[in-house]
């Protein structure tokens, strides 16, 4: 395929497709059409922004991280902390929040530029730990244990006030989710994200083409990083409290399960995966509390030894694999 074909190929599949403006219809419509659950549209916003901002280094570039948790909580701290000292206004406190993720990114990323993958799956481990035990040290600071409290928000946009149902939390963490989101699907279907699923998919062979694979990998961790700060500080500022919990290793888990439940290399994987997992932990733990986790692992297991495809259609369960599109 030549370039210009090639170019408009990749502009083609950053166009939105009608099944998608109903889809974004409806998750800002369910605010008002289930106003009971407006505060859970609001976690699976966020959440699915945290997964899609993972999706965007390890379906994208095959960068494997076990510590993206440390730029949520860095983030959902920064915008906390801002709110608290600086200004309530939840759009700049936003921004500021972006911004220092994106920096503390943009130094991670130097972790990340060499070794394996078991080796970055170590040291993206070792620096969210590192963040969450400064939390814990610094209670002067971040509330330690007990948490950052006291944290107050402005109207969004100086029009819009929080108000107890979540509708515009809800509104709000949708909004925010949904640019980011047009942001995230412009840079993959662009000449810069196939250099990136370039070097996903053979890193030396990218390399010997002249692609800047260390360039790339800085910069596409860098955003994700930022991206993952961002839902953070949604988070912070519709609940208003931070705690160690946003710096958790469950976290850096959690939104690796909702990648696997959802796909990987696909934005929409992370929603679908953020929306199953929300719905199975709410609906699950109001049944068995204790015991939710085994059946969110037993419907793991079953998606991986059944596979995702054959999960969703039963008629081929029992299909041979050879010659079965699965």
């Amino acid at each position: 395929m030549d370039a210009p074909r090639y170019l408009a190929a990749l502009r083609a599949g950053s166009r939105p497709r009608a099944w998608e403006f109903v889809l974004w219809a409806l998750a800002f419509a369910a605010p008002l059409l289930v106003p009971q659950h407006a505060l859970m549209v609001n976690e699976i916003a966020i959440v699915a922004l945290f997964a899609v901002s993972l999706d965007l280094i390890l379906g994208y570039t095959g960068i494997v991280s076990l510590g993206h948790a440390g730029f949520f909580g860095f983030g959902a701290y920064v915008a906390a902390l801002f709110a608290k000292h600086v200004m309530p206004d939840p759009t700049v406190g936003l921004l500021v929040a972006m911004a220092a993720t994106a920096l503390l990114g943009a130094v991670a990323s130097l972790t990340i530029l060499r070794g394996s993958d078991l080796t970055r799956l170590m040291v993206t481990l070792g620096t969210a730990l590192l963040l969450l035990e400064l939390a814990n040290k610094l209670d002067w600071l971040t509330g330690g244990a007990d948490g950052l409290q006291g944290v107050v928000l402005g109207p969004v946009l100086g029009l819009f006030d929080f108000d107890l149902y979540g509708r515009t939390a809800a509104w709000y963490s949708l909004s925010v989710f949904l640019l980011l989101f047009v942001l995230m699907r412009r840079i993959v279907h662009s000449p810069f994200g196939a250099t990136l699923m370039a070097i996903r998919d053979n890193r030396l062979r990218a390399s010997a083409i002249g692609i800047p694979v260390v360039s790339r990998l800085a910069v596409v961790y860098t955003v994700a990083a930022a991206i993952a700060g961002a839902a953070g500080a949604l988070l912070s500022q519709t609940t208003g409290f931070a705690s160690l919990d946003v710096l958790a290793f469950d976290r850096s888990a959690d939104v690796l399960l909702m990648l696997v439940i959802g796909g990987i290399g696909w934005l929409y994987g992370g929603i679908a995966g953020a929306i199953v997992f929300k719905v199975l932990q709410d609906s699950l733990s109001s049944i068995t509390p204790q015991y939710w986790m085994f059946w969110i692992g037993l419907i793991l297991v079953l998606l991986v030894l059944v596979g995702r495809d054959r999960l969703l259609r039963p008629q081929t369960w029992f299909r041979g694999a050879k010659g079965t599109k699965a």
